[in-house]
């Protein structure tokens, strides 16, 4: 979002939002642009301008106000060459905790130890590839919504801390405690659950209780640790105590709490469920953002948005080229340069063959991510071309 820092703290691949002058009092021409030369942060230095506003979604940030190189790029294995065992492990991970909740509907006690195989090995698949587990996880339909669901949320924390350099026990933790964050919903009655509509006061209440009853039911399950504890029981809290179920301020809640909070938040955003189509990943970014400090960790929102990328895998994007592409693949050097897949040209009304592109390569350096685009305006699905 919309960010005010001093010129001293630019760097490169900020996008300027503004200068903090009135546009005949500087050089540029543009007053918003992405700073890529040197020649211009250099004109910026030596200028009288003392302030500029600098959009965190669109460029990098400061992190809490003292610049900060973006992580350095991590070798591993490339998407396509992590996609068939990925798909194998989502698969799995959704049998294993849909027949872990049904223990729990039936009223049978669930075995934790059935889930630390699987989470391990969604680990070994991100610290391989980051995203490619979870751009697969973007893809379920409603009736799979609450196994998907967890799924999701157990990757998507795995890449949060990964991308915070938690050490791999707790990355492990995280994951479990994500699987079973919602553990509680499975003693909410199926008409509240699944209703396709807003709920009654009485209804919310009744759904608000989940966290109660997971942590319930978690306490009597021999081996759950307190990590796996704290995601279950904090992920509705927020910052400013207007959470639930205990209204917890910024302070009270857990590291693995602040981060499950947003990643629990997001991925619900962007999720299909029986009352809803969910909303584009860049949207749920921002929308997050906008809640936040009072929502959420601030600054673990900036760094989950450098996790998973501005543009996150699956978003449509059109690219300066007047191309639309879907974003396969993120670059840690920059942000607005991931590895796209290119599937329709603009200008011509034409769907292309989709193939590659690395934005971050010099051949491309004069194209880049315009902007976000909604799917249902060109009657495309992104997920269609992950695989």
């Amino acid at each position: 979002m919309i960010k005010q820092i001093q010129k001293h703290e630019l760097r490169l691949g900020m996008y300027i939002h503004s200068l903090g002058s009135p546009w005949m009092t500087h050089a540029f021409i543009r007053s918003r642009f992405m700073l890529r030369k040197e020649a211009d942060l250099r004109r910026i230095l030596e200028s009288d301008i003392a302030v500029v506003h600098i959009d965190t979604l669109k460029g990098l940030d400061t992190l809490g106000g003292t610049a900060q190189e973006p992580p350095a790029p991590r070798v591993g294995t490339p998407y396509l060459e992590e996609l068939a065992a990925a798909e194998r492990i989502r698969d799995e991970a959704s049998a294993i905790i849909q027949a872990l909740l049904l223990d729990v509907r039936m009223g049978r006690q669930i075995q934790v130890e059935h889930l630390e195989p699987i989470v391990t090995r969604i680990t070994d698949s991100i610290l391989r590839n980051p995203w490619t587990l979870v751009s697969l996880c973007r893809i379920r339909e409603a009736d799979t919504c609450t196994f998907r669901h967890s799924v999701s949320v157990c990757a998507l924390l795995i890449l949060f801390g990964h991308h915070l350099n938690l050490d791999r026990a707790t990355l492990q933790e995280a994951g479990i405690g994500g699987m079973l964050h919602d553990i509680g919903k499975m003693r909410v009655p199926d008409h509240i659950l699944n209703k396709p509509g807003l709920l009654t006061e009485a209804e919310s209440t009744i759904m608000r209780d989940h966290v109660r009853l997971g942590l319930e039911t978690l306490a009597q399950t021999p081996g759950v640790s307190s990590l796996v504890m704290q995601v279950t029981a904090e992920h509705h809290e927020r910052c400013d105590g207007s959470g639930y179920p205990n209204g917890l301020r910024a302070g009270q809640i857990s590291l693995l709490g602040r981060m499950a909070t947003i990643v629990d938040a997001y991925d619900a955003m962007t999720s299909i469920r029986v009352y809803t189509s969910g909303i584009e990943p860049a949207e749920a970014l921002q929308r997050i953002y906008q809640l936040s400090p009072e929502g959420f960790d601030v600054e673990l929102v900036e760094h989950f948005i450098q996790a998973i990328g501005i543009y996150p895998v699956g978003s449509l994007v059109r690219l300066e080229s007047n191309r639309l592409a879907v974003v396969m693949e993120q670059n840690r050097g920059g942000l607005l340069r991931p590895i796209v897949r290119v599937v329709y040209d603009i200008g011509r009304d034409l769907a292309l063959p989709p193939y590659d592109l690395d934005l971050s390569l010099p051949e491309h350096a004069g194209d880049g991510v315009l902007s976000h685009e909604e799917p249902d305006a060109w009657n495309l699905d992104p997920s269609a071309f992950l695989t």
